[in-house]
């Protein structure tokens, strides 16, 4: 749950100081520390490791979020990009987006991320895959996990395939160190042998990861790694369990999968035509 704001002692509200166990924030606004507390976003690299960010930013805090971002935001990229949070929060998709661009101009990979996937689904700009590309991968070279991933899924999704799958690979290994989604991208590669030697082990494991973390895809991919025990034991009661977990998550795989898993005897006609399966 997110922690609450609390009532927390202000100087000024532009001030260089802030009431941290009585000590200087290294002349960090108030405004900042406020939009941080409730905007900021653990996955961003730019987060300062003190502050432990928020997933969604509770609908209560929308207005707070938005009324110290948008001051803190004239200093920091940072702070932009957590107003464009905000914004998103308060379904102002079009201002959102233009916070995430200004933030993204001044170098935010996290404001590049979101402003592809907004390219990607076409959310308040015309829907651009080109665009979204090019943002992905700028993200990507800085080191951004979001963007790596998001790059991968954008090809796995019929953006394409990636322009060189080695480094695609390796910037998805450096990823999924801490992202469930390279994770699923990386083990959808590996299970393929693309971009380096097939490893049906290594995909299973990293499925298993970003299943731990209810990831729709990978659950759906343990589900079947497990059934036909693929890179691993051979299990279907556990199959079973990851598909209706990636189902109630609205996996469509996993849906179909669920009407056949445990039916693994073909039953065919006298022309060797399928007719149906044998369940236990």
């Amino acid at each position: 749950m997110i922690q609450r704001l609390g009532t927390i002692p202000i100087i000024c509200s532009v001030g260089l100081w802030t009431l941290m166990a009585g000590q200087p924030a290294h002349a960090q606004s108030a405004d900042l520390v406020l939009c941080d507390r409730v905007a900021a976003d653990p996955a961003d690299p730019d987060k300062p490791a003190n502050v432990k960010g928020v997933h969604d930013i509770d609908p209560s805090d929308v207005a707070t979020a938005i009324r110290f971002c948008k001051v803190a935001a004239a200093s920091s990229r940072r702070a932009l990009y957590q107003l464009g949070r905000a914004y998103a929060a308060n379904r102002q998709t079009a201002e959102a987006v233009a916070a995430w661009r200004r933030a993204a101009d001044k170098g935010s990979t996290s404001a590049m991320v979101e402003l592809g996937v907004a390219y990607a689904n076409g959310t308040s700009v015309a829907r651009d895959q080109a665009e979204a590309r090019r943002l992905f991968e700028r993200a990507a070279d800085a080191g951004n996990p979001r963007g790596v991933a998001n790059l991968a899924a954008l090809s796995a999704d019929g953006g394409g395939a990636p322009s060189d799958p080695v480094k695609a690979r390796a910037l998805l290994a450096r990823a999924a160190e801490t992202n469930a989604e390279a994770q699923y991208q990386l083990g959808l590669m590996m299970a393929d042998g693309v971009g380096g030697p097939r490893d049906d082990a290594g995909a299973r494991a990293l499925f298993e990861k970003a299943a731990a973390q209810n990831h729709p895809g990978a659950l759906e991919r343990m589900g079947a790694f497990a059934e036909s025990g693929r890179g691993g034991p051979q299990d279907s009661a556990a199959a079973r369990t990851y598909y209706e977990k990636a189902a109630a998550l609205g996996n469509e795989d996993a849906k179909a999968a669920l009407k056949t898993v445990g039916c693994r005897y073909v039953v065919k006609d006298k022309t060797g035509k399928f007719v149906t399966n044998l369940c236990w």
